[in-house]
């Protein structure tokens, strides 16, 4: 037999892992629900976030020349970092090697002009993948 997870809020059972726009994975209560026109939780607000497993990219490390790996802040900010270092919480300093590379979005030109202040308008899209024209 299988045991399932429980809500310990409610003691009812967990749903299944459902994935963010931003990449993140979160397991609801099955008695609970997101409402996004409100953003708001309906019934049983308890949700279990998971963290994500950074990946190994083929770059090497400019500093070192270990891995890098692709590595998501919790609020989804992705970033590049060096295989070989890491985050002394005691200390709150680097241990290793401390390269990050952040991962920003891209601008492209447009054949546009601002309504207000007449400049050339660009595209930019975020890590996210969201567009917009700034």
């Amino acid at each position: 037999m299988i045991k399932k997870d429980l809500c310990p809020k409610c003691g009812s059972d967990l749903s299944e892992i459902t994935v963010t726009k931003t990449g993140r994975k979160l397991q609801r209560c099955s008695k609970g629900s997101w409402d996004p026109l409100t953003r708001k939780n309906i019934g049983c607000d308890f949700v279990k976030w998971f963290e994500i497993e950074p990946q190994e990219l083929d770059e090497k490390c400019p500093k070192c020349g270990s891995h890098l790996i692709l590595a998501v802040t919790r609020f989804g900010k992705k970033m590049k970092k060096c295989s070989a270092g890491s985050w002394d919480k005691e200390t709150k300093k680097t241990v290793g090697c401390d390269y990050i590379e952040w991962m920003n979005g891209t601008t492209e030109p447009l054949d546009e002009e601002c309504p207000q202040c007449g400049e050339k308008l660009v595209l930019f899209t975020t890590a996210n993948g969201k567009k917009m024209k700034k």
